[in-house]
């Protein structure tokens, strides 16, 4: 495994973290407490350190199994948690932006983490009215300055947020989260200059492009189950994904190395990403995300 320094702050985060969406019952699968466990042993074992979740994965049940499951100290982790949002079951979510709300969602998050701090905090994907709260941001500046947060971060809700990514170090956020995969590129045009300039870290999520690509679906794969949040997407647009997925596959992907594996490092080759969030149903699959931090890719054309 591998380590960067996460934007502007202290924390040493490994190149590969993670993900946890699928934790809270969205992908197709509920999650036992042991299988968790497992995961994250497993996790711990390839030198995996950062965790990214959301209060909204599940009712806090992401944050729940983790809490119940994480191996180790706390200090051996890092982990990042979101804020903004109540689940309410069959992918729906309310939106909640009031300080007051907020700073609740976060006592509710500690409790379910079972601990007494986050190391990240993240605004998530919030429209420009809901982020430019001076309220909600003061609130959580005094959750800093007790100690009950170490970081705040922005989960951008749409990757290529100027406005969000310019007022970035005013709110007090050090970190960005964004979407970005070989299928997803927008951000490199203005977002990762912007956050190289501010120091900001980067944080890529979806950089499997939900599972497409995975190298499992071919095109025509059909997702029907309605516990998975890919089958309420236009079936068009996955169609066109799938085939763009299976053109990278066949025109880029080396024969000998798993296409998981070579999506997650094409993403880690770009100097602006400090880390790439892949989730994982599997420890097969958590082994492939890790084996990302060892096949060191050049930046294409394009990355900057």
């Amino acid at each position: 495994m591998r380590y960067r320094r996460l934007g502007r702050t202290d924390l040493q985060v490994s190149v590969v973290g993670f993900g946890t969406w699928q934790l809270g019952g969205e992908w197709g699968k509920d999650f036992t407490p042991a299988e968790v466990s497992a995961l994250l042993t497993r996790a711990a074992e390839l030198g995996v350190n950062l965790i990214d979740t959301a209060e909204c994965y599940g009712d806090h049940l992401s944050e729940s199994l983790i809490g119940a499951a994480l191996p180790g100290s706390r200090e051996d982790w890092v982990i990042a948690t979101k804020f903004g949002h109540r689940y309410l079951g069959d992918h729906a979510r309310t939106q909640q932006w009031s300080a007051r709300a907020v700073l609740a969602q976060l006592d509710r998050s500690l409790r379910a983490l079972r601990t007494d701090y986050v190391d990240l905090y993240q605004f998530h994907s919030g429209d420009d009215a809901a982020f430019d709260n001076d309220e909600l941001w003061d609130a959580l500046a005094g959750r800093v300055a007790a100690g009950a947060i170490r970081h705040l971060g922005i989960s951008l809700g749409s990757s290529t947020n100027r406005h969000q990514v310019e007022r970035a170090l005013e709110v007090g956020a050090s970190v960005i989260q964004v979407v970005y995969s070989r299928l997803d590129t927008e951000p490199e045009a203005d977002t990762f200059p912007r956050a190289q300039t501010a120091d900001l870290g980067v944080l890529a999520r979806e950089a499997l492009a939900g599972g497409l690509l995975s190298g499992k679906y071919p095109p025509g794969s059909r997702f029907t189950d309605p516990t998975d949040t890919r089958s309420g997407r236009p079936a068009a647009q996955i169609e066109a994904r799938l085939r763009a997925a299976d053109q990278i596959k066949r025109s880029e992907v080396p024969h000998d190395v798993p296409m998981a594996t070579w999506a997650l490092a094409w993403c880690l080759a770009n100097p602006a990403v400090t880390a790439v969030l892949p989730g994982c149903k599997t420890q097969a699959q958590l082994d492939a995300n890790a084996a990302a931090a060892d096949l060191e890719l050049p930046p294409l054309p394009g990355q900057r």
